[in-house]
């Protein structure tokens, strides 16, 4: 179905169907069952250490054969280190977020490692073209983590693929099901990345309590906070998400709250007291399955658009 698919064909995928790793809850089992299936798999470093993300390339490499990526937060303090990490131990795809890449570029590409920019705008998009990045995933307005634009990804789909004249274009936010894959294959895209749906997934390790949470959202359980920061972040409504909110009201410095214990947060079992991150797509996830089970059922509904 997607043999003359440029991403499927560079990469070595059966599928241009990409988990997106924007951090440490995307770790090693959840991105090798979705690489086993035949999508691409990624592992995100987040504002973890190396040692960490070492330990992950291992263990996925131990559960599938098929590639596999990491993504890189390129404000990480260790981002140098990690650029390290990626290319000692030969990851085929490297992603990266919440930054330049551009001083990276030579590293990878002399490593054989395909680059992979996240990027909320054509402008951007048309940039990392113009530096031979590999492929570009544009994120919109809906995506999971950083809310970094206005515009949304369906906006940003045809303008970016008017745009590019080289390398393929993959979309990211508002993506969930059959229906909004083939919305944005119809668009333009060359494929499509999910957070919120395979973090809702049976093989993420969040705790059942978080995907239930998803799987429960109304559009009006889901706010923006820590604009003020420099990081604005969507989440699900909670007690954290309130007390942020009591914070910003106040007039507090971004100085006051550090994104380092946000991303520690995250590790925290009470739901109620930790950033609940999610995407818009979150109100239209209505049930936990596996990542097989979400993989067949885009790619059932895509057998009319074959890229």
């Amino acid at each position: 179905m997607f043999q003359n698919n440029s991403l499927t064909k560079n990469l070595g995928i059966k599928y241009p169907i990409f988990q997106a790793g924007i951090n440490h809850l995307s770790r090693a089992e959840l991105a090798g069952a979705i690489s086993e299936i035949g999508g691409l798999g990624i592992i995100g470093a987040g504002l973890m250490p190396p040692q960490w993300l070492e330990k992950e390339i291992v263990k996925v490499k131990k559960l599938t054969k098929n590639p596999f990526g990491v993504t890189l937060f390129l404000r990480n303090p260790k981002i140098e280190e990690l650029v390290k990490t990626v290319i000692f131990h030969g990851v085929p795809v490297v992603f990266t977020y919440g930054g330049n890449p551009l001083p990276y570029f030579f590293n990878f590409q002399a490593a054989g490692t395909k680059i992979v920019p996240i990027v909320p705008s054509s402008r951007l998009a048309k940039k990392m073209e113009d530096n031979d990045a590999d492929a570009v995933s544009v994120q919109g307005f809906e995506g999971y983590g950083f809310v970094n634009t206005k515009e949304t990804t369906f906006s940003l789909i045809p303008q970016t693929k008017k745009n590019l004249k080289k390398i393929p274009l993959i979309a990211f936010g508002g993506i969930y099901d059959g229906m909004t894959a083939k919305a944005a294959f119809i668009l333009g895209a060359d494929g499509i990345q999910m957070e919120t749906r395979f973090l809702t997934s049976k093989e993420a390790l969040i705790s059942e309590a978080y995907k239930k949470k998803i799987v429960e959202t109304t559009v009006d359980d889901i706010d923006v906070v820590l604009g003020f920061t420099g990081y604005p972040l969507r989440v699900i409504k909670n007690q954290w998400s309130e007390r942020i909110k009591r914070l910003e009201e106040k007039g507090a410095f971004p100085e006051e709250i550090k994104i380092e214990g946000v991303t520690q947060a995250l590790d925290n079992q009470d739901i109620e007291n930790m950033p609940l991150l999610a995407g818009l797509s979150a109100t239209g996830i209505s049930e936990i399955k596996s990542c097989s089970e979400i993989i067949e059922e885009i790619v059932k509904e895509l057998k009319d658009e074959p890229r």
